[in-house]
């Protein structure tokens, strides 16, 4: 028998269960997608949509829904959280945002991606697929992590490069998806006029009943990114250094009152391009 190739980045997002980390991230998913103001008769793509954050909002609204993503155990349960809530008018599958070659030119009103096509290789291939499905007089709305600020979810990821080994020649960081003009550069690149072009900074809300730590450890085991950093740490001899700096910057970043509870507020590039 052949074994299917599985790339990289699949490789990375199936390793964890984001769907764990999703958990904390559900109350946002609900408030983007009332402010979008999707409904019946809005056909609508989430790209990177793991296992429905965003993407069972639109299908409750009245959307009708298509959710891909890379990692085959997301795609598995954003089809039983589907099916568990009795919606019909939404489905599930497995593709590469790279190369959306399963779904035809002008397939849909509006893509959002939320911290999900950005971790796609080819961010010029990514753009361009986007505009390409989507109708003329359509919408992609996207929000993207943005490098280099003193916000939680930038310095997790600075404090696990320094962790992990130099990326391969050519790699380009997802976090670059951040850039305002990098995203104009690409979208322009796929045909996508400047002034068509917008994009804002803005707060995203991870809600957690536990303390930091009790988070921190949720990462630690389900989120892909976090645990090839603790893998390249240990066998260097450094998880303790890096188990350290982690949970100070879970503790430093919660604005929770209730020690019982984790409230996250980090910083992210909202992007929207009509088409």
């Amino acid at each position: 028998m052949t074994q299917q190739t599985i790339s990289p980045n699949q490789a990375l997002w199936e390793k964890g269960d984001f769907t764990q980390i999703a958990r904390a991230m559900r109350e946002s998913g609900e408030a983007i997608v009332a402010e979008l103001g999707l409904g019946p008769g809005v056909d609508v793509l989430d790209l990177g949509c793991g296992d429905g954050t965003t993407a069972l909002p639109a299908a409750r609204a009245g959307a009708q829904v298509l959710g891909v993503d890379i990692a085959t155990n997301l795609v598995e349960a954003g089809n039983r959280r589907a099916a568990a809530a009795g919606l019909t008018n939404i489905h599930f599958q497995q593709g590469d945002a790279c190369d959306l070659n399963e779904l035809a030119d002008d397939s849909f009103d509006v893509a959002i991606s939320f911290f999900g096509a950005m971790f796609a290789p080819k961010p010029f291939e990514v753009a361009a697929e986007l505009v390409r499905v989507i109708r003329p007089g359509g919408r992609i709305v996207m929000g993207n992590w943005i490098p280099g600020v003193p916000t939680f979810v930038a310095q997790m990821f600075k404090t696990c490069a320094a962790y992990t080994p130099p990326p391969p020649q050519g790699f380009v960081s997802p976090m670059s998806w951040g850039i305002e003009s990098d995203v104009i550069e690409r979208f322009t690149a796929a045909g996508v006029e400047v002034a068509r072009i917008s994009c804002e900074p803005r707060t995203y809300e991870f809600m957690h009943p536990a303390n930091p730590s009790e988070l921190h450890r949720v990462f630690r085991s389900y989120f892909g990114p976090m645990m090839s950093a603790y893998d390249a740490a240990a066998a260097s001899g450094r998880a303790a250094q890096l188990e350290a700096e982690l949970e100070a910057l879970f503790v430093a970043h919660n604005v929770s009152d209730d020690p019982t509870h984790t409230h996250l507020q980090p910083t992210y590039l909202r992007v929207e391009v009509r088409v």
